[in-house]
């Protein structure tokens, strides 16, 4: 297994990472909304009238 954030191989102590380093910069990605999930548009609601 690769790490994702470099590519060198993944160290068991920090699976699937190869280090700390890579470990901190993944979660970084996600706090800083880097990464996202998709999801469907919520449908407009009905104007009133």
């Amino acid at each position: 297994m690769k790490c994702p954030i470099c590519n060198r191989p993944a160290a068991p102590e920090h699976k699937p990472f190869c280090s700390e380093r890579c470990a901190e910069v993944d979660l970084g990605r996600w706090l800083t909304d880097n990464y996202r999930i998709p999801q469907e548009p919520e449908p407009e609601d009905e104007p009133e009238l």
